[in-house]
């Protein structure tokens, strides 16, 4: 099944509802970043997440950051994910493995930590982006980008985020975001984000469904058909996608400046970038370098001149 993210809306336009598969784009940062089992698991979740996220932000070019940084082994965890369904990330600590927890789960909680923080940011492609910042509620991802919802952005919401790796790879991935929006009067219908968050707390999870065949309108016909459910018929197929060139790997080791440059050509012979997002590695040659301190030199001149 491809990756692909569906959106719906439920009880008269009360209920925003949101589900992504994210199975291939999963396993396609797995490979490229060599991820441990609870690596990919955290970041999997976390991409789920961000295009979750990004799902309803209006401009084309409009993105999300997630920054999870507790106190676990695994580090930090990065992910950019845009309206245009494009996500990347990586985990500062790749390799890190551990143990299944108590019950007999791939332990993300523990591999994040609980102890930090959630950072969000929001550029809606026009305007100051918007930023916000909680506490962790438990490293599992899914608690944590709820409670943000709930506490940074006030919005009711019920968010499920899943990750299943197998011994070839990843098999199934992606999650479901439900969020009650506020009534003409502005007021919450505190009754309706009860009844989201038990059905959501029912589930057996997201990566059961996606390893049974259910594909995504099912799953939301199953959590909310009886609630008027509305599926949008514009299916958004979703990609890993990294923006990373060699054109901008010039561009950031010409702002090195001619001294640093120099000393690459003379010591190394050349240069080596890595790009954090894709783990995409970029060989640049001696005489490329040689040409960005012609620019500079070029530049300089003609800054002095006018």
């Amino acid at each position: 099944m491809a990756d692909q993210l569906v959106r719906a809306t439920a009880a008269g336009g009360r209920i925003r509802a949101v589900g992504v598969l994210s199975t291939r784009l999963t396993d396609e940062a797995r490979q490229r970043h060599k991820l441990s089992y609870v690596a990919t698991a955290a970041l999997g979740r976390t991409m789920a997440a961000g295009l979750l996220l990004a799902s309803n932000m209006k401009q084309a070019d409009a993105r999300v950051n997630l920054r999870v940084q507790g106190d676990g082994p695994l580090g930090g965890i990065l992910v950019d994910a845009g309206a245009d369904g494009t996500v990347r990330g990586y985990v500062n600590n790749p390799e890190i493995e551990l143990p299944p927890s108590a019950r007999g789960k791939l332990d993300v909680g523990r591999a994040v930590g609980a102890d930090g923080f959630l950072y969000v940011v929001k550029d809606l492609g026009y305007g100051y982006p918007f930023s916000g910042t909680t506490e962790l509620v438990s490293g599992e991802i899914g608690d944590d980008v709820t409670h943000y919802l709930v506490t940074s952005e006030q919005i009711p919401s019920a968010l499920v985020l899943g990750v299943f790796v197998g011994a070839d790879g990843v098999e199934a991935a992606g999650g479901l975001l439900l969020q009650v929006m506020p009534g003409p009067d502005g007021e919450e219908d505190e009754e309706l984000s009860a009844v989201l968050e038990k059905r959501i707390a029912n589930l057996d999870g997201f990566t059961p469904m996606v390893r049974a065949g259910m594909r995504l309108p099912q799953m939301l016909e199953e959590l909310l058909g009886d609630q008027d459910l509305q599926l949008l018929s514009d299916v958004q197929m979703v990609r890993f996608y990294c923006q990373c060139s060699a054109p901008r790997v010039l561009r950031a080791l010409k702002m090195l400046g001619e001294e640093e440059l120099l000393d690459m050509i003379e010591k190394d012979g050349g240069a080596e970038a890595t790009c954090h997002f894709c783990n995409e590695v970029y060989q640049v040659e001696a005489s490329q370098l040689e040409g960005l301190v012609d620019q500079i030199r070029a530049e300089t001149e003609a800054n002095s001149q006018s």
